[in-house]
């Protein structure tokens, strides 16, 4: 039984004076509205109407039954206005989780710039490279990198994900590059090592994978590049930990991206429907700003080297 239903129609036969105008006035046939205000009776186990064929009159109790259901009606009524003045206003938290190296190096940068155009939309930014659970959490936005197997949210990707081989200019300048990847085990690595499996990432190649040893291994992207700003040895890191390093001549790319085709950089929301204006400007905002970085769901600057 639809009680807020029946609460309204007993309402307004009450404003309606009689059961044949609230009939016509819901688009009902009064025998149906007759049948459902008894369903309502029988739930409550009260007689709400003294009916004759001339008139409807409410009963005592019915008259202190209309006198509640009009509150909850009022109140139900203002809190989805609420709701939607709410919803529609960009204003109120945005709880968002990026990783590491990504939200650090792309997504603070921008926030200063969001607050001034958006001053009463207060970020909540958690860092994380681990899988989270958006809902288990309360996240309204969770950027991801790599490959994205969970069919309950709904992604926007930001970027591909291109990888780049590596090495400091001191480096190179000491012990030379290599020409091919025949040569990778010529060389110290840095390697990472991922959290959740314990796996070795490999150095990947157009076509194939390579695993040429290691000197250090880590399980943190700045510290890949760090290291291998550092001299000790050749590294392979995504596209936007590699960026900043880079353009600052720290490490210089030895060779052209690897991309992989299921691997990319997403953001990642609950629903597309019924998104808070909080948080759909706040994704225009992003994806708008890292377009002017260059990238895009099809391309990155690696590209260009």
């Amino acid at each position: 039984m639809d009680k807020l239903n029946l609460l309204k129609q007993f309402v307004i036969v009450v404003e309606q004076r009689g059961f044949s105008s609230a009939a016509s006035h819901l688009g009902l046939s009064p025998s149906t509205l007759s049948k459902g205000i008894a369903k309502l009776e029988q739930n409550l186990k009260i007689k709400l109407f003294h009916r004759s064929t001339r008139q409807v009159q409410l009963t005592n109790s019915g008259k202190h039954y209309l006198s509640i259901a009009k509150n909850i009606i009022n109140q139900l009524e203002q809190c989805e206005q609420q709701l939607q003045q709410s919803n529609d206003e960009p204003k109120g938290p945005v709880k968002l989780n990026v990783p590491i190296s990504y939200g650090r190096r792309y997504v603070v940068p921008l926030l200063q710039g969001f607050n001034q155009s958006y001053p009463d939309i207060h970020i909540e930014l958690l860092f994380n490279d681990a899988y989270v659970d958006m809902l288990e959490h309360g996240f309204d936005l969770t950027i991801r990198s790599g490959t994205l197997q969970d069919q309950s949210v709904v992604a926007r990707k930001l970027s591909p994900t291109d990888f780049l081989i590596c090495a400091a200019p001191e480096y190179l300048a000491k012990h030379g590059a290599p020409k091919t990847s025949d040569e990778f085990c010529q060389h110290p690595w840095i390697r990472f090592r991922y959290r959740q499996t314990g796996k070795l990432m490999p150095i990947m190649e157009q076509n194939r994978h390579h695993d040429p040893g290691q000197q250090y291994i880590v399980d943190d992207g700045e510290s890949l590049a760090e290291l291998c700003a550092q001299g000790l040895g050749l590294t392979q890191i995504p596209h936007f930990i590699a960026r900043d390093w880079i353009r600052n001549d720290k490490i210089i790319a030895l060779f052209p991206y690897y991309r992989q085709e299921d691997s990319g950089v997403y953001l990642v929301y609950p629903d597309k429907d019924f998104l808070p204006s909080r948080v759909r400007v706040f994704m225009d905002y992003l994806v708008t700003e890292i377009e002017a970085l260059d990238e895009t769901p099809y391309h990155t600057w690696a590209e260009r080297i």
